[in-house]
């Protein structure tokens, strides 16, 4: 009888057999395709996973702890709680900031400054929290516009909810400064713009709190996930509470807790309101192993987004593409495109073009969240025009842009745009 680490050493090798077989992500000039993502993860993290698993030991506990230090401590924050999505760390930070336990907290009625592009699970935790979005234009960074969103603000106005959209920073050093002149909160959505950076410094670390997304599609993965970060150790303390039931169980406080409620069994103490937004151990498994290949990953991307525009730039009379923000590191979670109104051809046009060529395409974010039928549910405030993000949303595409876009496969896009723009202007 074979003994446990023989077992285990089996399954592994039987893993990275599997996957050796059957899994190939390359671009393929014999088979051409080019997706929106491919898996970032391979045995390494499917063995961790299934090790994990076979250990039977399986909800939130030492692994998920690690990985919140882990990526905290890379990435300059002070402290990580991980959660089941980049949604959940969304929601998770609105619970927080509009909770009695944080001081100044937010209150139902008041505003927050939202991006028009942006998508569902930016803004819908502020509705959830009786908050009242005020939605603001964006310009040619795609980034919340400056001046728009400081004519914005209102007596009302107590936050800002920026995107750092596709991966590019937002102008955090103006951002901050309105932000400092108005007293506003600052709560930064990097789901998709994990490993980008503002004047040498990584995006997360210049609002109150920063949120982070794990999921398949995003620079790197635990399937499903997200990270909520902060340098504020309180208020890490509500985030961990309220993550898992109110129970302070989870807080490195929980000890204060035992001793105001003595009469209450220790292992069960509910302090505050809260949801179950926990990730597990195996989700944790998988990214213990994957932060560390954050970095080539981003650098991968770049270099296929630099290969775009270097050979799509002659192209720009029939197209405007996404302008890095001035001191921002982009980390290009797709690569944007969009179409000019006077061009010979539609977006829809060419997007079905590229996808009969097994080319993915897709919508940039969800273009203007005004304009989904949602909006007309719930209070909000609309801070002038939003011509920019109709335009995204009319005119505008994305193709891949990740670690597996090699120039073969970033080339192979481009002559398919080139022939079909031939195709047009014969």
């Amino acid at each position: 009888m074979a003994n446990k680490e023989e077992l285990l050493s089996n399954v592994k090798k039987s893993i990275a057999e599997y996957c050796a077989a059957e899994h190939n992500f390359k671009f393929d000039p014999k088979n051409p395709t080019v997706k929106l993502m491919e898996p970032t993860f391979g045995a390494d993290e499917i063995a961790a996973a299934t090790e994990t698993m076979l250990s039977t030991y399986t909800t939130m506990g030492k692994k998920v702890r690690a990985l919140e230090e882990l990526y905290s401590k890379t990435h300059g924050h002070g402290y990580g709680v991980m959660s089941n999505s980049g949604s959940s760390a969304n929601l998770l930070a609105i619970a927080a900031i509009t909770n009695p336990f944080t001081p100044n907290h937010l209150k139902a009625g008041d505003e927050v400054i939202v991006p028009a592009l942006s998508w569902s699970t930016t803004i819908w935790p502020l509705v959830q929290h009786q908050l009242v979005p005020v939605v603001v234009d964006c310009d040619e960074t795609f980034n919340l516009d400056i001046a728009k969103l400081e004519a914005a603000i209102s007596p009302k106005t107590k936050a800002i909810m920026l995107v750092h959209v596709y991966g590019n920073p937002c102008n955090m050093d103006a951002i901050m400064a309105i932000a400092k002149k108005h007293n506003l909160h600052v709560i930064e959505d990097c789901c998709e713009a994990m490993g980008a950076k503002y004047d040498g410094k990584f995006v997360g670390n210049f609002g109150l709190m920063g949120n982070f997304s794990f999921f398949f599609s995003h620079h790197i993965t635990t399937l499903e996930g997200g990270i909520t970060v902060t340098n504020d150790f309180e208020l890490t303390e509500t985030l961990r509470i309220l993550r898992a039931h109110g129970w302070s169980r989870e807080a490195e406080s929980h000890q204060k807790y035992v001793q105001m409620y003595p009469d209450i069994d220790p292992r069960f103490i509910f302090v505050n309101l809260g949801y179950n937004l926990r990730s597990t151990e195996v989700n944790a498994a998988m990214g213990l192993l994957q932060i560390p290949k954050l970095a080539g990953v981003c650098e991968n991307r770049q270099k296929a987004a630099a290969h775009y525009m270097h050979q799509l730039d002659k192209y720009n009379d029939f197209f405007d593409f996404q302008q890095t923000t001035a001191k921002g590191e982009h980390t290009w979670f797709g690569f944007p495109v969009i179409v000019k109104e006077n061009a010979p051809f539609t977006v829809k046009e060419i997007t079905s073009y590229l996808q009969a060529n097994k080319i993915e395409t897709r919508p940039i974010i969800a273009g203007n969240m005004a304009r989904h039928p949602a909006f007309n549910m719930f209070e909000h405030r609309i801070a002038g025009s939003l011509e920019n993000a109709d335009r995204i949303m009319q005119h505008g595409f994305a193709v891949g842009c990740h670690h597996a876009v090699d120039n073969a496969a970033a080339q192979y896009v481009v002559d398919n745009i080139e022939a079909f723009i031939q195709s047009k202007t014969k």
